[in-house]
């Protein structure tokens, strides 16, 4: 049966270190989602934390974009178990947890991805009459979910990068996601993502997910830096935003029409 879910393929790839590209949306937008998986991307990042919209918007980009076939990963606003347990309800390939500082925190978090009753000892809530059970229609999605949900964690501070190795240990955090911005800020070079402590920084955390077999992800600019960071390792690969990527490329082409022309 044809599905808007993704059922672990996202996961599996990232896991046979597959590289990967996407970028994220935050426009609160499903027209402008779609377009980014019209595009080609290999996964949407719904950000709920920076982004414009709600949880609402989870509801229509999951299956705009999977009509293209691109899985859908959202960063959730916070880690509390209802805000990851709705957006996975409405058919998330996986959640990205933001501003997690430690692996205890983490391993706290990570626990509401999973179902009851398993290894895992998850406390996800249970229920059948949503998206990722096909509406009551699939009972056994309930069993394979825990195989399949994708769990991003982002590493944005000085304490994360010195607990990374501990989270890469974490079982339910396949990737481990630099945020540039936050990061560097705490790093106490804000914004200088080629200074020496922020490149010893995402040195750090790309061993610590390879050492345990992990996938690594961070934000760049643009698709040059991102060809870069995929050939030192990287498999989860951000370029910008839904937004960041129409103004760019507006001004560009506004400063192309308004040049002055070359003299004869």
């Amino acid at each position: 049966m044809s599905t808007p879910l993704d059922e672990g393929q996202l996961r599996a790839r990232l896991a046979a270190g597959e590289a990967t590209v996407g970028t994220f949306v935050g426009s609160a937008s499903p027209v402008t989602a779609e377009v980014c998986a019209a595009a080609g991307v290999d996964w949407l990042l719904l950000d709920l934390e920076h982004g414009a919209g709600g949880e609402e918007q989870v509801r229509s980009v999951v299956p705009i974009a999977a009509a293209y076939g691109v899985p859908t990963v959202v960063r959730v606003e916070t880690d509390a178990r209802i805000r990851i347990g709705r957006v996975l309800d409405n058919g998330a390939a996986g959640v990205m947890l933001p501003r997690l500082d430690t692996a205890e925190q983490v391993r706290d978090a990570i626990r509401h991805l999973y179902y009851p009753g398993t290894p895992a000892g998850g406390d996800r809530g249970v229920a059948t009459y949503n998206r990722a059970c096909r509406f009551g229609l699939d009972a056994g999605a309930l069993d394979r979910s825990n195989d399949q949900v994708l769990g991003v964690v982002q590493i944005e501070s000085v304490r994360a990068v010195t607990e990374a190795d501990r989270i890469a240990a974490i079982d339910g955090v396949d990737v481990l996601f630099i945020g540039p911005r936050d990061l560097s800020h705490d790093l106490g070079v804000p914004g200088q993502v080629t200074a020496p402590e922020f490149l010893d920084a995402l040195a750090k955390v790309r061993t610590a997910a390879r050492s345990h077999g992990k996938a690594c992800g961070l934000l760049v600019n643009d698709g040059a830096a991102a060809r870069t960071r995929i050939a030192e390792g990287w498999t989860f690969v951000a370029i910008g935003s839904d937004s960041t990527l129409l103004a760019a490329e507006t001004r560009r082409q506004l400063d192309r029409a308004r040049s002055a022309p070359p003299s004869s």
